[in-house]
């Protein structure tokens, strides 16, 4: 070929290009720009969902960690003030671990499912198919949910825990084999210090009921046994008046809640009369209170003359007719 005809034959490739230029760009210019226009609007809005969600989990927590209005005033009941012991900033400090845990576990959970809905739309538009994709996660996530679900059992009673203030840090629980004091409260786990000082570990999805004792209120309880032949409106006239002597004082004036208040008899013993004296306390007071009642009763019991009965013994006796049986009255205790 000739210098000519090469040139020739360039110069026709040139303009054949230059000609078909544009009309691959009209042809594939949604590719080009609807694509990532397309991506980028699905990046945008996924990211302006999370920042609503998370100022909404913000306001949430926020919420949360203002205290409510009932305890910032008094309560009062029929039977006057029960003013609500409670250390504050204990309370506050409980409050704000139930907020920051809630909103960081809220927070992950937004952004877990928007990141998901968002890699799902970016793949949709760049022409992958989703089908085969979701059906394989499926596979994966229904087998990770059997292998976990003990798992994702101690992570929602976690979440069920937290939500309703079942119990707390700092707070006196009964969770079946472990009772003590909550040192720790997690998704996963709690830990509760016994009287012992062992520390337990209890996964929360084991967790099947708790008595918490520091909740709101508590009750100090006092069984009183006297002998058959005590006066029982005069039982009743002491223990009533060593309870109001009792809530007198200035240093259990804010931990008892109210009188403390004769139920009655609670028993007939072979051994004497079993009469119940109650109070509302202020939360994890009522042992300390139950202990100075106790040691209180005992004395305004025998400065009025009634007796607390000992355990009766029989006793049996030979004598020339056999054998018989005759109470002994008075004995005291039976020594071992």
């Amino acid at each position: 070929m000739s210098p000519t005809g090469a040139t020739a034959s360039h110069a026709h490739t040139v303009n054949h290009l230059a000609l078909s230029a544009p009309g691959w760009l009209r042809d594939n210019i949604d590719t080009l720009v609807g694509v990532p226009l397309r991506i980028l609007l699905v990046v945008v809005g996924a990211a302006i969902v999370r920042a609503v969600a998370k100022k909404a989990i913000s306001r949430v927590v926020q919420r949360i960690l203002q205290p409510p209005e009932a305890e910032s005033e008094p309560r009062r009941s029929g039977r006057g003030p029960a003013v609500l012991a409670r250390d504050r900033s204990r309370a506050n400090e409980r409050r704000e671990q139930r907020a920051r845990t809630i909103g960081s576990v809220l927070s992950s959970i937004v952004t877990i499912v928007v990141a998901v809905m968002g890699v799902a739309m970016v793949l949709d538009q760049i022409g992958i198919a989703l089908g085969p994709l979701l059906a394989s996660a499926g596979v994966v996530g229904l087998a990770i949910g059997f292998g976990a679900q003990s798992l994702v059992a101690d992570y929602l009673s976690g979440m069920l825990i937290m939500l309703e203030d079942q119990y707390g840090v700092g707070d006196s629980v009964d969770l079946g084999e472990a009772v003590g004091e909550v040192e720790h409260v997690g998704l996963r786990l709690t830990q509760v210090r016994d009287l012992n000082g062992g520390l337990w570990h209890i996964r929360n999805g084991e967790i099947l009921r708790v008595r918490n004792d520091s909740q709101e209120w508590a009750r100090a309880v006092l069984d009183v046994s006297v002998a058959h032949e005590s006066n029982l409106d005069t039982v009743f006239e002491v223990l009533e008046r060593t309870g109001r002597e009792l809530r007198e004082e200035p240093r259990f004036r804010d931990v008892l809640l109210e009188d403390p208040s004769v139920w009655g008899v609670q028993s007939l013993d072979p051994d004497g009369v079993v009469v119940r004296l109650a109070v509302k306390t202020a939360p994890l007071q009522q042992w300390g209170v139950t202990r100075e009642l106790r040691r209180r009763v005992k004395e305004a019991l025998t400065g009025a003359g009634i007796d607390i009965p000992f355990p009766q013994r029989t006793v049996w006796m030979r004598s020339e007719e056999g054998l018989a049986d005759v109470p002994a009255q008075n004995t005291g205790p039976v020594r071992r």
